[in-house]
């Protein structure tokens, strides 16, 4: 019986698959067959043994229900897989399995692996998304809009430049997770305290061989287990991914609110219901979910930040909530991802909108231009702000256009005549470097990938 809405609901099956039970399990043998077969290569144990260990350390012989069935006993998750592989391994291989390691030797090599299996899936969906925006900013370039600060009319802008803004902030996830990728997916063999005494001399030989065989940097100093700081930016890192998804959706929801209705998600009236009740809702579902999903994402910072400080050279404080957070951080992250690309892949644009509400305040978003063409006509700047700020609360009060009010100002007509005033008054006309700085994002973003 499924609870969790991980298992039906929210998430990828490909990502459902990495942190499985059956992966988790088949990594932490790939690890055992690894250490045998560094054994082996150091002469620590018989290459027949390592050969057999590799042989039998996979899911076909080891399965999930046979070492659940041990662990009822045993009560250590990796005691039992211990048992389990020995048993199923010919002669006297199964004798070496596990020699010279500590539980979480397995455990965190392992889970590099799966960190690493998710990293290539975030990333790949990662890349998609940064280059759909890419392109609708080059479509949008010169797709003049309203730029709105505190919720208000501000200056005119473009639609090129909220996509290109959000791909370079993309990208910059993209290199975060690099990075993040370098200090998290690490290999450790170092037994119960960090020293490697149970392997002696070859401790650190096998140390550094085990993490060679599965393409791992071998971490350079630990106690029982990796730190947890590397866990820890893992996690900061997927709330950050959150946040931005969270910050672009939540800016479709805006714009797709009645009064304003810009762009916003396609909706299927032939199928697609919106309210029990109300039969004209076309909601932002896709939107509000991934805003709704990035929150819980955002709640696992605080218990992986409390899983560093633990007990001397280890405690058990940070298992059980890892066995949650780990894989819940991966699986949603994905997840949004998945609808951020759905939602911009469908994203519907409304041109008469976007250019009503352009010119609702009729002129005044233009304030800012009147007062800098006054400035460079020999005004003062503190002067000229003054006089276009009147001429606003003028407009406001008298419910006229600002063009009108500034044409008839005395003041302003000894410096602007009537057509210099049309031609300030455009807004599509007033977009600085916006079109320059979109395609110097684009230019750029050729070097991303």
């Amino acid at each position: 019986m499924a609870i969790h809405p991980i298992e039906f609901r929210y998430g990828t099956e490909e990502m459902r698959k990495v942190w499985d039970n059956k992966n988790k399990l088949q990594k932490m043998l790939e690890v055992e067959a690894v250490l045998a077969e560094a054994e082996a290569y150091l002469n620590l144990i018989p290459e027949k043994a390592a050969l057999e260990i590799k042989l039998k350390a996979n899911t076909d012989h080891v399965t999930p229900e046979r070492v659940d069935e041990i662990e009822k006993e045993t009560k250590h998750d990796i005691v039992s897989l211990v048992k389990a592989l020995a048993e199923v391994c010919d002669g006297k291989a199964g004798e070496y399995v596990h020699y010279g390691a500590t539980s979480n030797d397995i455990i965190d090599t392992s889970q590099s692996l799966l960190f690493r299996e998710s990293i290539i899936i975030l990333k790949e969906k990662l890349v998609k998304f940064t280059k759909n925006l890419l392109k609708l900013a080059e479509k949008n370039k010169k797709n003049v809009c309203i730029g709105r600060t505190h919720g208000q009319h501000a200056l005119p802008t473009t639609y090129g430049m909220k996509f290109a803004l959000w791909a370079d902030e993309l990208h910059r996830q993209i290199l975060r997770l690099d990075e993040c990728e370098g200090r998290l997916c690490v290999g450790m063999m170092t037994g119960a305290v960090g020293t490697t005494a149970a392997l002696g001399k070859d401790g650190l030989a096998v140390h550094k061989k085990v993490s060679e065989l599965l393409g791992l940097k071998p971490v350079l100093i630990s106690n029982q287990v990796v730190q947890r700081d590397n866990h820890t930016e893992f996690i900061m890192h997927l709330a950050n991914i959150a946040s931005t998804l969270d910050k672009i959706a939540l800016e479709v929801r805006n714009l797709q609110r009645t009064e304003i209705n810009e762009i916003g998600e396609s909706f299927d009236p032939e199928k697609q219901v919106g309210s029990s009740t109300m039969p004209h809702k076309m909601n932002p579902i896709t939107a509000e979910r991934i805003c709704g999903i990035s929150r819980v994402i955002r709640a696992y910072v605080t218990p992986a930040l409390e899983n560093n400080p633990l007990w001397h050279e280890r405690d058990l404080t940070n298992s059980s909530c890892e066995r949650i957070i780990f894989p819940e951080s991966c699986i949603l992250t994905d997840y949004i991802l998945k609808l951020s690309i759905k939602l911009f892949k469908n994203l519907v644009f409304y041109p008469e909108n976007i250019e009503r509400n352009l010119n609702i305040t009729h002129g005044l978003i233009m304030a800012e231009r009147v007062m800098s063409e006054l400035t460079r006509r020999g005004v003062g700047r503190q002067t000229a702000y003054t006089l276009v700020r009147s001429c606003s609360v003028e407009a406001n009060k008298k419910g006229k256009g600002l063009k009108e009010i500034i044409s008839d100002n005395e003041e302003i007509r000894k410096y602007l005549s009537l057509e210099e005033i049309a031609d300030i008054m455009d807004p599509h006309t007033y977009l600085g470097s916006a079109l320059e700085i979109v395609n110097n994002v684009l230019t750029e973003s050729n070097n991303w990938f």
